[in-house]
């Protein structure tokens, strides 16, 4: 008897040190990074830049790997499904960590089953008019969107995206009736407010910037806090009259539930030193991205930012009906 419970104190000792050494010696081989879209997309772009960096502080190379589908779901459920070993890692969006988890009947809980890594970047949208609006500012164009009691069309990239959200939000802050109209995508979006198509249209800073410095549509402000770096000359909704108004498309990397707490420890080193790399931050706003600060960049940041996250959105998209198609 006695011999026996020594080998089963050898044998969980043995395998406690098999743990500390695994922890302790990783990364020993590359690391996948999981985009849940297609590449060449925005979190695609993120993703290679991050990556490239994170392997020089790391010592191994992280493969990016594009698993597109049902709105990220596919690609984020593999990494709720992974060995919590640190290897696979999920780069994901407010659309994949926030709102798809009331949209879709996923298999995996966004809390419960990911533990945050690091907050990566965020890029706010902004509040857009067909230049035909005579409104110039955005408490006019809340005027002029008051003055039409049938209602206005407001552009959409597909039922839950963000574009879609922002839609709804404006729809219930202002207590308006609003037609919603989707298009495949933010490019053909934007062309139908060129074409006055629609009225409103909500996009990020990287991809309607150079229409509005175009004046083929108008800019009436940005949903955040604070003004945008690449485009410091519009003012926030704050500023401008629609205090509160904030909708970032924003980006962070998890890995599984369970993983070591030391390993999660050297991935969001890697991403703060990547985040504190002169060439990444310059690449990075040539994208329209904000780096959030340093205190921001912490694991426990972006728990507490995605769970505030969950709690402001859920209600508005249940109380929309707003569900899978």
């Amino acid at each position: 008897m006695a011999k026996l419970l020594a080998l089963v104190v050898a044998g969980i000792v043995g395998l406690a040190s098999t743990g500390m050494a695994t922890a302790q010696g990783y990364p020993a081989h590359p690391i996948t990074m999981i985009v849940p879209f297609a590449a060449g997309g925005p979190t695609d772009t993120l993703a290679r830049i991050l990556a490239q960096r994170m392997t020089v502080k790391l010592g191994q190379s992280i493969v990016v790997e594009n698993v597109s589908g049902a709105s990220g779901s596919i690609g984020v459920g593999r990494v709720a499904r992974s060995s919590p070993d640190g290897y696979t890692l999920s780069i994901g969006n407010i659309t994949t960590h926030v709102f798809n988890g009331v949209i879709y009947p996923l298999p995996y809980d966004l809390l419960k089953d990911f533990e945050p890594i690091a907050m990566v970047a965020s890029n706010p949208q902004l509040v857009l008019g067909k230049r035909e609006i005579s409104a110039n500012t955005l408490q006019e164009l809340i005027a002029w969107i008051k003055a039409r009691p049938g209602g206005i069309l407001i552009g959409t990239t597909g039922n839950g995206s963000s574009v879609h959200i922002s839609g709804v939000y404006l729809t219930k802050t202002l207590g308006i009736p609003a037609t919603m109209v989707p298009y495949r995508g933010a490019a053909p979006a934007l062309q139908a407010l060129m074409a006055g198509q629609i009225d409103i249209l909500f996009d990020q800073v990287s991809n309607a910037l150079p229409q509005v410095r175009a004046k083929t549509v108008k800019a009436y402000a940005v949903t955040a806090k604070n003004p945008s770096a690449a485009a410091p000359d519009i003012p926030t909704v704050d500023a401008a009259g629609l205090p509160g108004f904030y909708m970032a498309v924003w980006h962070g990397l998890w890995a599984p539930k369970g993983t070591p707490a030391d390993v999660i420890t050297k991935l969001n080193a890697a991403v703060v030193d990547a985040l504190a790399d002169s060439s990444v931050r310059a690449r990075l706003v040539e994208l329209g991205q904000e780096i959030p600060a340093l205190d921001q960049q912490s694991p426990q940041a972006l728990g507490v930012f995605q769970k505030a996250e969950i709690e402001k959105w859920w209600p508005l998209i249940k109380a929309a009906n707003i569900k899978e198609e």
